[in-house]
This record gives structure tokens, sequence and C-alpha cells, in this order.
């Protein structure tokens, strides 16, 4: 299996009643810590037969940690390995399956989403069960699958679905990957993905091999001679552009493949909102536009404005989208595998934006838009 993965990764090259939740770091001797090299969200602390997570952005704007205990012997902790688990995003769909363990999934929300042709055979099949959408769980069906534990991420500090979830005896494990503001960080969360089955010599290895494919990558971006310049996002509603601030997961990936994006200096981890006046007058001569929100084809922008024409990108066929590659029901892949695979993603916009470095690379979530 190991060996499996390293050839899948190497090739590509490119809560808490019984888990006993605390909203401090608990004081233990002897405490060993696990290294975190890029993800700021999550800390992982060793005492014994103890393992304890510490969740430290468990939600947007929380101001206390969230710690979650295991053991393979202590009943008063959440045991591991987990035998049944159910997942709430999309994103936790790969690492289950990089870990060999998208067997043990047992519920999704809105499971036509999901891509993977692996995790998609199981749905098919009846071995992973509909259990609603992700705000409204149908937990009435999510009881009956008793579950070992529910993997889930929460917009804000109350939930009524996960914490009556949590009032019937099964542990609520908040994953606050989504909020990370680097590439490698968010694929780090593999590392707790290993806590929960026991496999943290394997969830290490598949993340080392993904944050040397992702710095080879980067690396090789700096053998090019120029920069070209970079437009991002659209109007999404009203009249009002958005496109990610100087300082996001977004802007880290173009910066890494060595573009000029002419968003860069902005300051914000999330996304600016402009005007669309603003966008043409400053990206008008932009080289390369990279991910125009969720527009499809080159006629469905003009539809909504025709404005769009007046950009050079438009113009010269260069706009880049990853929303035209599917799964069979529809999920666009870009959203469930790039997270855990940031290498495949650099990969992607280096070969758009340096063709000539990557001659033989095939992308695996861009596409021109016609």
């Amino acid at each position: 299996m190991k060996k499996l993965l390293y050839i899948v990764l190497s090739t590509s090259v490119f809560f808490i009643t019984s888990c006993k939740r605390k909203t401090t770091e608990p004081t233990v001797n002897n405490i060993k810590s696990t290294l975190v090299k890029y993800a700021k969200g999550f800390e992982i602390k060793k005492s014994k037969d103890i393992i304890t997570l510490i969740v430290k952005n468990p939600y947007q704007n929380a101001n206390k940690p969230i710690s979650y205990t295991f053991s393979k012997t202590n009943k008063s902790q959440v045991k591991i390995p987990v035998q049944k688990l159910v997942a709430t995003s999309t994103t936790h769909i790969p690492m289950l399956e990089l870990l060999g363990e998208e067997s043990k999934l047992v519920g999704f929300p809105h499971t036509k989403y999901v891509s993977s042709k692996n995790t998609r055979q199981l749905i098919d099949q009846g071995k992973i069960v509909e259990i609603g959408q992700e705000a409204e769980l149908n937990t009435e069906v999510l009881f009956d699958l008793q579950p070992n534990v529910v993997l889930a991420f929460s917009m804000q500090k109350t939930n009524k679905s996960l914490s009556l979830i949590e009032k019937n005896g099964i542990p609520v494990i908040l994953n606050g990957d989504w909020l990370e503001e680097t590439p490698l960080g968010r694929a780090e969360w593999i590392k707790v993905f290993g806590i929960l089955f026991d496999k943290e010599k394997e969830a290490d290895s598949i993340f080392s091999i993904i944050e040397s494919n992702y710095l080879d990558a980067k690396n090789i971006a700096l053998k090019a001679i120029d920069e070209p310049s970079i437009l991002s996002g659209a109007v999404m509603q009203k009249d009002i552009w958005n496109l990610p601030a100087g300082d996001s997961f977004v802007a880290k990936y173009l910066k890494d493949a060595n573009t000029n994006y002419l968003w860069k200096n902005t300051t914000g981890k999330g996304s600016l909102s402009l005007s669309f006046e603003s966008v043409l007058d400053k990206g008008q001569q932009a080289d390369i536009w990279i991910a125009p929100g969720y527009f499809n084809t080159k006629e469905q922008l003009l539809q909504s404005n025709e404005l769009y024409k007046q950009f050079d990108a438009f113009k010269n066929d260069k706009i880049y989208t990853p929303n035209l590659k599917t799964g069979a029901t529809g999920g666009v892949i870009y959203y469930e595998l790039g997270p855990t695979r940031p290498d495949l993603v650099l990969k992607d916009i280096i070969k758009i934006a340096h063709p000539d470095l990557l001659k033989e690379y095939e992308m695996t979530f861009f596409e021109k838009m016609k």
C-alpha cells in the first residue's frame, strides 16, 4: 500500500462528549509534539498512549482552541483506529483515499458532489449513506449509522445539528483545514486523518511527497524568464468583482508559479470586493485570466456583461477555469482534490503561465475557456 501511494504521488509530480472536549490546551507531563511545518490551525501532542489534537481555528473568528484526545486503549478517549466515520466535506475524501480508508466512510451529506471514482462506487453500492446537507444534517439517519466519529466543519461557534450529535454521545471533530492560509498548510491536515486511523507514519510520508513535489515545481517556475501578469475572479453579484487578496492562499499559488498577480500587494487573506471599473482599469491588459468565477464559457461572460470582451485575456483566448473538469455526477474535481494536492494545482498554473517549462505535463484541474 505504501509503495502504491508513493508511486501515485511521485509520478504525478505534479463535540464532543466522549471526545473529552476542552477549550484550552491540556497540561500533561512528558508531552511530545508532532512536527507541523505549514499548518497554523492544529497541533498534535502525545503522552504515553494518549494523543491530543488541538484545533486552534475550529471556525471563523474563533477565540479559543478546542482539544480532542484519542487512544487505542483508554476508553475515556476517542478510540482509534476509527472503524466508522461520517465526513461532511468533499475535501475530506482524497485524504481518506490516500490513506486507503475510504471504506470506513459510512455517511456523507449531498453525495452527488463527490467526484472520486472509488468513493462514488461505494456510494452507488449503498455503502455510504446520504445524510442531507451540511447545514441540515439528517440526524436520524446519522444516528442509525452509529459512527465512531463525525468529522465536520462549522462556519460559526454554534451548530444545532452538531450539538445534537454530541448530546447523543457521538464524538464530533471540527476540521479547520479550509481556514488555512497556504496551500501546503491545507494539505498538511492529512496528519489529522493519520491520527484517526492510526496511520500517522503513512500520513507523514504522503505529505512529505506532496511537499517535495510542490517545492520541486516551485523551483521549476523560477527558471522562467518572464512573469506574465495575472487577472482573476469575476463579478459575482451586482457590480462587485471578487478576486483573491494579496495574502490569500490563491495569491500564494500565483507567486510560487512565478507570475505577476496584479493585486499581489493588497492586504487580506480572503477576497477583495472591487468595482468592475477598477478591475478593468488595472487588469485590462493582463496576459492571463485565471479562475473567472462560476462562468464556464466566454459566451456566458458576455451574457453577463459585454464589457468582459475588453480584456486582452478575453481577446487572446487566455482564460483558464477549473470548473470544466467534473466527476460523474457533476462535482468539480478541483474543489474536492485541489486542497489535498497543491502540488498538482501549482503545476497546472505553471503550465498555463510558462508552458515551455512543462512541455509534457497535462493539466489536472484547469482547462482553457472556450
